[in-house]
């Protein structure tokens, strides 16, 4: 497929924030403060709460379905991570990639996501997935088999929570009428859509504020994610939705280190729709050079 190329691009350039593994906690609000300071447009977290030693569930990232880590790694909370992050920042947007929403009490989330939107004054971007990890689900007491009607659910929670006075609903978690729940976020909070199938290509056009799509820089295939991209946007159409209103947002793991093959990426990336990447940094580096060679590629 060949796409127009330009001398540059204005994609953004976001990053995940280091808060797993053999990380400090006590470095993160450094750590997110540095990165600010050296330019990047946003920073990301992760999100599991519990694992098991050895992972049985099948992992969609990966060619041969199997999970390229065992359990045995730290991970400071998500909202917790992004509530440290967001005190040590000012301007810098923040951001999960992803948070496993349907593992998640719906009504306590909204609450913790408005209370971080204010804290950040309207800094934060929400992606959220259904999830993979069966044995993640099963220990938080969430049936892995109704994760998508709960997902669906919940995206319609979340938006009624964070008007302050959700109006009464049944479903699978009922609201009672006469309910307020405050702050009320001070922007709307962005819903981004994560995962490769067609069902989250179907929640991401009809249901959410856009796509967060996730892809290895050894394995990037931008025809793929094109057709990708379109399925998204198809979605948006089918229920009357401007496509042109959705973001499009790319994390790229196993991105350590090869700044020059991201920036060689992102003319094509933007070409096919995504106004910005995630990239992740060495725990040890400084940030600045890192972002500087991204840049090079950018106008």
């Amino acid at each position: 497929m060949s796409r127009p190329q330009t001398e540059g691009v204005s994609i953004a350039i976001g990053a995940k924030l280091p808060h797993t593994g053999t990380v400090d906690p006590t470095s993160i609000p450094a750590r997110a403060r540095a990165m600010e300071v050296a330019g990047f447009d946003s920073l990301w977290v992760s999100d599991h709460v519990v694992m098991p030693l050895t992972i049985g569930s099948y992992y969609p990232f990966a060619s041969d379905g199997k999970a390229p880590w065992t359990g045995d790694i730290p991970y400071i909370e998500t909202v917790v991570t992004l509530a440290a992050a967001a005190a040590a920042t000012e301007h810098v947007g923040l951001g999960s990639a992803v948070l496993v929403l349907p593992q998640r009490n719906p009504v306590l989330l909204a609450k913790q996501v408005a209370s971080l939107d204010a804290l950040s004054n309207g800094r934060i971007s929400l992606g959220i997935g259904a999830g993979w990890l069966q044995e993640e689900f099963a220990a938080l007491d969430s049936p892995f088999e109704e994760r998508g009607r709960r997902m669906e659910e919940w995206i319609a929670l979340l938006r009624d929570l964070w008007t302050g006075t959700p109006p009464a609903r049944d479903g699978i978690y009922p609201l009672a009428d006469g309910l307020v729940q405050l702050p009320v976020p001070p922007h709307p909070v962005p819903l981004l859509v994560g995962g490769h199938t067609k069902a989250a290509f179907r929640r991401a056009g009809s249901l959410g504020d856009g796509w967060l799509a996730q892809q290895a820089v050894p394995a990037v295939d931008v025809d793929h994610l094109a057709t990708e991209v379109e399925a998204v946007r198809a979605n948006a159409v089918k229920v009357q939705r401007d496509p042109a209103d959705l973001r499009f947002v790319l994390r790229l793991v196993e991105s350590t280190g090869a700044e020059a093959a991201v920036a060689a990426l992102l003319p094509d990336l933007e070409a096919i729709g995504f106004s910005e990447v995630i990239i992740d940094t060495a725990l040890d580096a400084d940030p600045a050079p890192v972002l500087d060679t991204l840049r090079s590629a950018t106008r």
